[in-house]
């Protein structure tokens, strides 16, 4: 029996009706929209097309969407200096400055020039540190909107075996965490893993994140897994396709992701949930 798809595009409805209730609530509350302030720098298409949605995505939930486009020219201490700007800006409750960034700046110094408390993508070596040690914080989008499709779907993760194949710091990393915060027992596998396919195949929860079109393929999958594609990868054709063999994994796994649709509506659902709760804590805190 084919595997059932997780829908990510059903689930993320759900979740971003849930975050516009939400918003509207504060609103009523407060007087203030949150506010996201996305930062492009330079021409990249995609990166233009992924700010350009999450503005759009804003405008439906009822928060506030600032664009602001810089030059691929625009000096590091430039883009600095905005940031310290949106930092010390109370209306913007968060701050998203688009990656890659050009070679002139230092990607690392950008994110740890965002305020921990307006880092809604997540990044910032203090949120990753709350993230290790439990504390509340900004998780990052895509790991977060993972565990969101787990728990829609039911998927009990205590005591279960969870491997994670790819180790970044975007998604790797982090959904590990989430995952051993579960009481999932937690294998995270890399370049070097020796027998990837037999660790795998011990899964009872798979997340593939290695960015390879269809590495992983479905005589890697344990029967009845549950498989999360997180990889996007455009072939020749034009086609958009995972890091999981699709077509041979559904026939052996449980449940699974598709690839669009699957984990990818989640990331900027939760950059709105990560919006929202920014200009919560800041009220909290009377900066609003």
């Amino acid at each position: 029996m084919p595997a059932s798809l997780i829908d990510g595009k059903a689930i993320g409805a759900v979740v971003r009706a849930e975050i516009k209730e939400r918003t509207a609530e504060f609103t009523a509350r407060t007087g203030v929209k949150p506010c996201l302030a996305a930062v492009l720098v330079g021409e990249d298409p995609a990166s233009r097309i992924y700010v350009r949605n999450k503005g759009k995505a804003c405008v439906e939930a009822g928060m506030l969407s600032r664009q602001i486009d810089l030059p691929a020219s625009t000096p590091e201490k430039e883009l600095l200096d905005l940031v310290a700007q949106l930092n010390a800006d109370v209306s913007v409750h968060g701050i998203l400055v688009q990656l890659p960034l050009p070679d002139q700046i230092d990607e690392s110094k950008v994110i740890e020039a965002i305020s921990p408390d307006k880092d809604v993508d997540g990044f910032h070596p203090v949120n990753a540190g709350r993230l290790l040690t439990g504390q509340a914080g900004f998780v990052p989008c895509t790991p977060y909107g993972i565990l969101k499709l787990l728990d829609y779907e039911k998927v009990e993760l205590k005591g279960k075996h969870a491997v994670v194949v790819g180790r970044s710091n975007i998604v790797g990393k982090p959904v590990a965490l989430l995952l051993l915060a579960r009481h999932a027992t937690v294998t995270l596998c890399h370049s070097r893993t020796q027998d990837l396919p037999g660790v795998v195949r011990a899964a009872d929860v798979v997340v593939a994140a290695v960015g390879k079109a269809g590495m992983v393929r479905g005589s890697w999958i344990k029967p009845g897994a549950v498989v999360i594609d997180v990889g996007i990868n455009r072939l020749a054709d034009g086609k958009l396709v995972g890091d999981v063999a699709f077509e041979e994994a559904r026939t052996v796994a449980g449940k699974i992701t598709p690839v669009p649709g699957g984990v990818g509506p989640m990331t900027i659902t939760m950059l709105l949930n990560n919006t929202l709760e920014a200009a919560l804590l800041q009220a909290a805190r009377g900066r609003t």
